[in-house]
């Protein structure tokens, strides 16, 4: 199996990034995910160049200039103590993010064509659904999903899965244009365990010759690359609950999420759970 999907923390930092995720580095042409680590005090300065991007918090809070717009962010103490709030922030400006008290923040990107207006997203707007039931229960908060929240082709969602569950289950895939049936999409996978020396498994198959195959061992800061394949189970370690933020996008003209389930899969769990 190939480790090149799979990305430990570290692997791509630089001087401004805990991680960074370009197309060039995962040789597809849509998705981005940068990780900031900024000390109290810090700031850090971007250009967005051809791709929208969402500022999201995973630690603490922070504040957003695009242009002459500004966004104050309240954040939360940790992935797993609640939703958040973010902001959208356009192709082809500038931005800088500013913490008082430091943390540490997502920036979720898409490659787009279109230059929509920045925007702040309220946490208590954010959509947050429970998927599956027993140990296949997982929290959903869609908060740049394809219905809940207006981007030109980023689709964006974060996950907890209890620890000794699956999500990401049954296997699906999203690799293929057909429309009504399946969207084309990218995706990267960014986690983040509860508690100390925790781990969880993320599984990537191939569904065509040569597809993409990985089975990766995941701790705090790793990521996955999904270019395409069956992707799931993501299974969490027993007593640490595992967080998991998905970036997607694609060439397709409409902005959607459409999957294909593992036909070995969906009967004996009744369907996406």
């Amino acid at each position: 199996m190939s480790n090149e999907l799979y990305v430990p923390k570290g692997t791509t930092a630089d001087a401004y990034h805990t991680l960074d995720i370009d197309p060039k580095l995962a040789g597809w042409t849509h998705s981005s995910l940068r990780i900031v680590e900024l000390e109290p005090g810090g700031t850090h300065t971007f250009t967005t160049g051809d791709s929208e991007w969402i500022v999201l918090p995973l630690q603490g809070g922070c504040t957003v200039q695009v242009m002459d717009e500004v966004f104050r962010l309240l954040g939360r103490d940790s992935v797993f103590a609640s939703v958040t709030d973010f902001a959208y922030v356009p192709r082809d400006a500038q931005a800088q993010i500013s913490s008082g008290a430091g943390g540490r923040f997502a920036l979720a990107g898409a490659k787009c064509e279109r230059r929509l207006p920045a925007r702040y997203g309220p946490a208590p707007e954010v959509p947050v659904e429970q998927r599956g039931s027993g140990t296949c229960t997982r929290h959903v908060r869609n908060f740049a999903s394809a219905d809940a929240f207006q981007c030109d082709k980023l689709i964006a969602v974060e996950v907890i899965t209890p620890g000794g569950n699956w999500s990401s289950y049954p296997p699906h895939k999203h690799d293929e244009h057909r429309p009504g049936e399946e969207s084309q999409l990218e995706e990267i996978y960014y986690f983040e365990i509860d508690g100390p020396n925790g781990f969880g498994y993320q599984r990537v198959f191939p569904s065509r010759d040569g597809g993409s195959d990985v089975l990766a061992e995941v701790r705090s800061g790793d990521a996955v690359l999904v270019p395409d394949g069956w992707h799931g189970p993501s299974i969490a370690q027993p007593g640490h609950d595992m967080y998991y933020l998905n970036v997607m996008a694609g060439p397709g003209e409409t902005r959607e999420w459409r999957i294909c389930f593992h036909p070995d899969h969906v009967e004996s769990t009744g369907g996406y759970r």
